[in-house]
């Protein structure tokens, strides 16, 4: 210790360079609205890119096991695409008829992937970024999903990253259905446990049962319907008893999400510009529509 100490007073004129230094630039980028705007923009530059290399090189490290689970994902999607084919062929004796529903379903939603390089789980208000941005496609309001469920929605973007708004975030609220019904509600996420979520004001006359499953609704333009979102593990009744409040087990696990897609709607822009109309009421009166 004293020695650290000898030191420090040899170089006491160095130590004070740097201190005075410092202090001077932090007044520079602090009291000056020019120099402080070119700090901070080259600040979050270097730190995306720095944090970008990061998590390539987690998902280097981690490549055997993404890897796995995406042969047993692919495997488990050939499956299950052979048995709905088998069953609609079965019911209609039509070979093309599972080629034309699964066009209609699809027509118009294409997917952007890109990598997770940030994001928390720890929070009340939770985020996380992703790689791509303004310049390959990617707008706010978009739906983000994985192989496993929903993510969540983008909420700003910038030319190269997109910051999304995902599920564990109290802001968060997206129409879910309970599968082969229309009995639908709002998800949300209260806090606590990362892994489970509430499905709101489901009508106390729905038929519902844990294990039940919990999909996109498709009733907002964020998602199309029929994504899988998690399913039922408890079901109480809402605090003032006129509707259901579920508990679902979400099947993503934000923890864990590397790889995502981006849910690319291109009627999007023609469903906005109708919802964004104005008619005439009987009064004479503009409203929305």
């Amino acid at each position: 210790m004293r020695t650290i100490l000898n030191r420090l007073i040899a170089n006491a004129h160095w130590v004070l360079f740097v201190i005075l230094e410092a202090f001077s630039g932090w007044m520079l980028f602090n009291f000056n609205d020019y120099q402080g705007s070119v700090w901070f923009t080259q600040a979050n530059a270097l730190a995306g890119y720095l944090l970008e290399k990061e998590a390539d090189f987690l998902k280097y490290v981690r490549m055997d096991a993404v890897n796995q689970e995406l042969t047993q994902k692919n495997l488990l999607l050939q499956y299950n695409n052979e048995v709905l084919r088998r069953q609609l062929f079965a019911l209609t004796k039509d070979s093309s008829f599972t080629e034309q529903v699964q066009a209609r379903l699809l027509d118009g939603i294409r997917s952007i992937p890109a990598h997770v390089i940030t994001n928390s789980i720890r929070q009340k208000d939770n985020y996380l970024t992703l790689d791509k941005g303004r310049l390959q496609g990617v707008r706010p309001e978009m739906g983000v999903v994985n192989g496993t469920g929903i993510v969540g929605i983008v909420y700003l973007v910038s030319d190269h990253y997109s910051l999304v708004l995902p599920i564990l975030n109290s802001k968060s609220s997206i129409s879910c259905r309970l599968r082969g019904t229309n009995y639908f509600g709002s998800l949300r996420w209260k806090g606590g446990n990362p892994l489970l979520a509430t499905l709101d004001d489901v009508p106390r006359h729905a038929r519902c049962h844990v294990g039940d499953v919990v999909e996109t609704s498709g009733f907002s333009n964020v998602f199309p319907e029929g994504i899988f979102v998690g399913k039922v593990v408890d079901i109480h009744n809402s605090s003032d008893g006129l509707s259901y409040q579920l508990h679902v087990q979400l099947g993503m696990d934000l923890a864990n999400v590397r790889d995502v897609c981006v849910i690319v709607d291109e009627h999007q822009q023609e469903l906005d510009s109708l919802e964004s109309m104005r008619i005439p009421d009987a009064g004479g009166q503009t409203v929305r529509k």
